[in-house]
């Protein structure tokens, strides 16, 4: 075999590094990619659209799923507190999904044996974390810190609703918010006046 030319070496070495150089590139792009990329969305909320708002004094007039006048009325200003905090639709049934657990969508102004210091739409504890006893007596506000919390949990838009809704409030019971799912997206559904996301969970 003839000994390559000084010339067709060099030309040889360069498509190498220009190779080398191609695929370095991408494997940067792929990695940039990777970090950059939003978490993959739950099941529940593959679906998520851009937050709902709600005209308070255009409820329906229920019952929508077994939730009244006055529940609808606190499930509307958790909805439009995701709303004014520029969260999607998915958020916003986690909030309603887990007042409705802790709750049942009414500001109790009484805890229970494990918290007796919880208070109103989310049960929240009188631990400086939710505010004062108004903020956590008042819909919109409480809400509010619902959701902050909420974006504090690590990739929470991939975590199945119930995990992402325990993360933030620390139920003992992982699972406890899971039977509200459906109920939840119905009534953000009826506020909306549209289907949200898809029932199941």
């Amino acid at each position: 075999m003839p000994t390559p030319t000084r010339s067709e070496r060099d030309r040889r070495l360069v498509g190498v590094a220009v190779l080398l150089a191609v695929l370095l590139t991408l494997g940067t792009l792929l990695v940039v990619r990777q970090v950059t990329a939003e978490p993959p969305r739950s099941a529940e909320c593959s679906a998520a659209g851009p937050a709902v708002r709600v005209d308070p004094a255009a409820l329906p007039e229920g019952p929508v799923a077994g939730y009244g006048a006055e529940q609808l009325a606190n499930a509307a200003a958790i909805v439009n507190a995701g709303a004014d905090l520029g969260l999607d639709t998915c958020a916003q049934v986690i909030g309603v999904m887990t007042a409705m657990g802790e709750s049942s969508l009414r500001v109790l102004d009484r805890g229970d044996a494990v918290g007796p210091d919880s208070r109103g739409l989310f049960q929240q504890r009188d631990n400086g974390a939710w505010g004062s006893y108004a903020d956590r007596m008042d819909p919109a506000t409480s809400a509010t810190n619902f959701f902050r919390a909420l974006q504090e949990v690590p990739d929470w838009p991939s975590l199945a609703p119930t995990i992402a809704a325990h993360r933030t409030q620390r139920n003992a019971d992982p699972y406890h918010y899971e039977r509200y799912w459906d109920a939840a997206v119905e009534v953000v559904g009826a506020l909306a006046g549209r289907p949200v996301l898809g029932a199941g969970g």
